[in-house]
C-alpha cells in the first residue's frame, strides 16, 4: 500500500480459552499490537483493534471432561479471565469479543456457506479413527500413540512435541485412546476441504513476490517452506459436538474445523464494535483504503499467511493483510514456557503480586522482545530494567524536574530568557525524536523503538547534569529558568512519546504536568515541530502551573523477586511429584516399591580444579530467628569451625527457628556474601528435597564430626 492509509484494521491473536494469558502472549502479540494500535491513533488515524476469545476446538472438550464441567462452563470461565486481565493490563482493544458469540456463529455459518455454494470446497470420505467403545470419532488430541519419526511414546494424534513433527494421527504407531484407553478402529466419514493447491499460484505471487521484501524474515521463510513443499487440501469440517454446527445438508454431527472458524473471529468482532459504534463494518474489511495488520506468534503463520487469505481469496470480496508481523517464543528462565506444565508467569496472577506495576512488564517484555529469535525472561532482568532503567534513567529525570520547578518557581513554567547553543541543540535533538521513534514502529521494530524513548530521558538526564541549575539558580537567576523552560518541553515529551510503551505512567505524567489546563494539547506532531526559541512549545512560553511530583516507578526489592523464584521451583516440584505419580499409579500398593522423586539428569563434566574451588565444612546452626516481613526467610548464625557468621535462608516455610537450633548443617562457605533486606548473608546451607518436595538438610549426620571438618 503506497498511499497513506485511510484506517487501520488490527487483528491480535485469539486466545484459546482453555486457560489464562501468560507473558509469552504478551511479549509475542498483545504488547506489541498495542504499542502499534496506541501509535496509530497518536497520529489521528481510523484504527479498529480486534480481538476475542477462541472458545471451540478439542482443547476445550479434554479441559471440561479433567474437571468435570461443560465446555461453555470452561470458556465462560477463562474468557473472563482473560477479558478482565487485558482490561487491567491497558490492552487497549476496540473490540474483544469471543468466537461462542451468536453474531460469530452467524458470521462463520454464512462464509461457510458462500463458499460452499460457490463450489469452493471439495468432498472426500476419509478413514479416521474411531472409538468404539466412546461411539465416536477421535480428533488429533484424544490420540496418543508412538511417533514414528522419533519413537517418543507420547505424541499427539497432530504433532509430536518432543521432536516437533506434524503429523497425522494415522500414522501414529500403537494410537490409543484418551477417552476410553482402548485401540481405535479406522472408520469411513465423509469432509469438506478447502483445495489449498488450487491457490498456489496467487499465494506465490502475492507472498514470494509482493512481499518478500517488507515481511518479516521468520514469516516470509516458514510461508516459503510450506508454499515449496506444495499445498494440499485442508479439511474445513471434523466430527465433534463441540463448535459450530456445518450448516448444510448431511453434515449432522460435524462443526467447522476450529482453524477456519477462528479467524473468521476477526471478522465478526469487527461487526460486534462497528454496530455499537454506528460504523459500516465493510469499511475496514472490503475497503482498499484499509491497512489490515495481523499480529501473532510464529506458531499461527501458516493459518495467518495462506490458509486465512485463502478463505478470503475463494470469498472474494475481502482485502488481503498489508502485513503479518509475528513474533517469536518467548521462555521462561531458560526453560520453553508450558502451560500445561504450569511453567508460565501467568498475567492475572502478576497483576495481583504487582499491583499498578503494568507498565514494568509492557517495558521488560518490549526490551527483551522475541522479534527476531527466541528470547528468555528472567526475574532478574525484571528486576535490573526497572531498578536501573524505568527508576534510574526515566523516573529520576522526571523526580528532579518537577521537584526543582516547585522548589524554584512554585510549580509555574519559567519564562525563558536566552537560549544557548546548547538549549537549541537539546531542543532540536528532541524535536527528532518523534520521526525516529515512529520509524522504528512502522517497521515493527518495537524494542527500538522503545529505546529511543528512553534516550529522550537520558538527553534530559544529561542536560540537567550538564547545566546543573542547583548551582546556577544562586548565581544566574535567568540562565536557570531557561534551563527549567527546556527541561520540562522534554518532560513533556517524554509524557507524549511514552504513550505507546507506557500508557500508565503517560497518563500519570500528563497529570502531573497539568495537561488539561493547557489550552493546545502537546501532540506527536507539535514536538516534531516545536521551534526554539520563538516558535510553539509544549508547556507553551511560561506560566503554566503545573503538579507536585510523585513517584514515576518504585524500586522492586529482592524479595519480590524471590517470591516469584520460590514459586517457579515449587511448581518444578509439583511437575516432578506429578510425573512420579502419574509413572506410580499403576503400581500395587502392596508390591514394596515407593515413589522417589525423579532424579535430576547429570550436570556437564567439571575438573577437579572446578570442585577444588568450593569451600565447603560442617557448621551448627547457633541462633535462628525469622527475617523481618519476609514470610520465606531465615537469619542463622553457624559455628563453621573457623568464624561464627550469618547466613540468610529461605527455609521459613519449612522450618520453625526453635526446631532447627542445634542442627549439624553442610555449608558452602567461600560464595561471595550478598545483602538480603540489609542483612549480609555469608555463604550458603546446602538443601535438597524428598520425594514429596519437602526442604531436607545435607546433615553430615555423624556424631564427632567436627565443625569446620571439610567436605572433600
Amino acid at each position: 500500500m503506497d498511499q497513506d492509509p485511510k484506517r487501520y484494521t488490527i487483528t491480535a491473536a485469539l486466545p484459546y480459552t482453555n486457560g489464562p494469558v501468560h507473558i509469552g502472549h504478551l511479549a509475542g502479540v498483545y504488547v506489541p499490537a498495542d504499542i502499534y494500535a496506541r501509535f496509530q491513533r497518536l497520529q489521528n488515524k481510523d484504527v479498529a483493534f480486534i480481538c476475542g476469545s477462541d472458545e471451540h476446538g478439542v482443547p476445550i472438550t479434554i479441559k471440561a471432561k479433567k474437571e468435570g464441567v461443560t465446555p461453555q462452563q470452561v470458556v465462560d470461565k477463562y474468557h473472563g479471565i482473560i477479558k478482565k486481565s487485558f482490561e487491567d493490563f491497558g490492552i487497549s482493544f476496540d473490540n474483544y469479543s469471543r468466537t461462542s458469540a451468536e453474531i460469530h456463529h452467524k458470521t462463520a455459518s454464512e462464509f461457510f456457506k458462500k463458499l460452499y455454494e460457490g463450489g469452493k470446497f471439495t468432498e472426500a470420505v476419509t478413514e479416521q479413527l474411531y472409538d468404539e467403545e466412546a461411539n465416536q470419532f477421535l480428533a488429533d488430541r484424544y490420540i496418543t500413540g508412538t511417533c514414528p519419526k522419533c519413537g517418543n511414546e507420547e505424541a499427539y494424534g497432530d504433532q509430536c512435541e518432543k521432536c516437533g513433527s506434524s503429523l497425522n494421527a494415522t500414522e501414529l504407531i500403537n494410537p490409543k485412546s484418551t477417552i476410553s484407553g482402548n485401540k481405535p478402529i479406522l472408520k469411513e466419514t465423509k469432509h469438506w476441504f478447502l483445495p489449498l493447491n488450487e491457490y498456489e499460484d496467487f499465494l506465490k505471487q502475492w507472498i514470494l513476490v509482493d512481499h518478500k521484501k517488507d515481511w518479516k524474515t521468520n514469516v516470509y521463510g516458514q510461508c516459503k517452506s510450506w508454499i515449496d513443499d506444495g499445498l494440499r487440501p485442508r479439511a474445513v469440517t471434523r466430527d465433534l459436538d463441540w463448535g459450530i454446527p456445518v450448516p448444510v445438508e448431511g453434515a449432522e454431527g460435524k462443526v467447522l474445523y476450529v482453524w477456519f472458524d477462528a479467524p473468521i473471529g476477526y471478522i465478526s468482532s469487527t461487526k460486534e464494535w462497528a454496530a455499537r459504534e454506528g460504523k459500516n463494518w465493510e469499511d475496514y474489511w472490503k475497503d482498499e483504503k484499509t491497512k489490515m495488520l495481523h499480529f501473532i506468534g510464529k506458531d499461527n503463520i501458516v493459518f495467518h499467511c495462506i490458509i486465512f487469505p485463502a478463505m478470503l481469496k475463494a470469498e472474494g470480496s475481502y482485502i488481503l493483510p498489508e502485513n503479518v508481523p509475528a513474533n517469536e517464543f518467548l521462555n521462561l528462565e531458560g526453560n520453553k514456557i508450558s502451560t500445561s506444565k504450569n511453567w508460565a508467569v501467568w498475567l492475572h496472577e502478576y497483576l495481583e503480586d504487582f499491583p499498578n506495576q503494568q507498565d514494568v512488564l509492557r517495558y521488560t517484555l518490549t526490551a527483551n522482545a522475541p522479534e527476531t529469535k527466541d528470547n528468555d525472561f528472567t526475574w532478574a532482568d525484571f528486576q535490573a530494567r526497572n531498578n536501573n532503567e524505568l527508576v534510574a534513567i526515566f523516573g529520576n529525570f522526571i523526580n528532579r524536574v518537577l521537584v526543582l520547578t516547585d522548589k524554584y518557581y512554585g510549580g509555574i513554567v519559567p519564562e525563558p530568557a536566552t537560549f544557548s547553543e546548547i538549549d537549541e541543540q537539546t531542543l532540536n535533538e528532541l524535536k527528532a525524536y518523534p520521526e525516529v521513534i515512529a520509524s522504528s514502529i512502522e517497521r515493527y521494530r518495537f524494542r527500538e523503538a522503545q529505546a529511543e524513548l528512553m534516550n529522550v530521558a537520558r538527553l534530559g538526564n544529561k542536560y540537567l547534569a550538564d547545566e546543573e541549575p542547583w548551582k546556577t539558580i544562586k548565581t544566574d537567576e535567568e540562565r536557570t529558568k531557561t534551563v527549567m523552560y527546556v527541561a520540562l518541553q522534554i518532560a513533556s515529551a517524554l509524557a507524549v512519546l511514552s504513550e505507546p510503551f507506557l500508557p500508565f505512567t503517560s497518563e500519570k505524567l500528563k497529570n502531573m504536568l497539568n495537561f488539561q489546563a493547557l489550552k493546545i494539547q502537546p501532540t506527536w506532531q507539535n514536538i516534531a515541530t516545536l521551534s526554539p526559541p520563538s516558535g510553539e512549545m509544549p508547556l507553551g512560553r511560561g506560566g503554566h502551573k503545573i503538579g507536585k511530583a510523585e513517584l514515576l516507578f518504585s524500586k522492586i526489592e529482592d524479595e519480590q523477586i524471590e517470591a516469584q523464584l520460590e514459586k517457579l521451583k515449587q511448581t518444578k516440584m509439583d511437575n516432578k511429584v506429578e510425573k512420579v505419580t502419574d509413572k506410580s499409579s499403576d503400581v500395587s500398593q502392596n508390591d514394596g516399591q515407593t515413589a522417589s522423586a525423579e532424579i535430576a539428569s547429570q550436570k556437564p563434566t567439571i575438573q577437579y580444579d572446578d570442585f577444588a574451588k568450593l569451600d565447603m565444612r560442617v557448621g551448627t546452626i547457633l541462633e535462628a530467628e525469622k527475617m523481618p516481613k519476609a514470610d520465606k526467610l531465615l537469619v542463622l548464625k553457624i559455628d563453621t569451625g573457623i568464624d561464627v557468621r550469618t547466613i540468610v535462608s529461605g527455609i521459613a516455610e519449612s522450618f520453625k527457628p526453635e526446631e532447627i537450633i542445634g542442627k549439624k548443617v553442610t555449608v558452602l562457605a567461600n560464595l561471595a556474601p550478598r545483602t538480603l533486606r540489609g542483612v549480609e548473608s555469608q555463604g550458603m546451607i546446602l538443601m535438597t528435597e524428598n520425594a514429596n518436595g519437602k526442604l531436607v538438610f545435607m546433615n553430615p549426620g555423624e556424631e564427632g564430626v567436627a565443625n569446620g571438618a571439610t567436605i572433600n
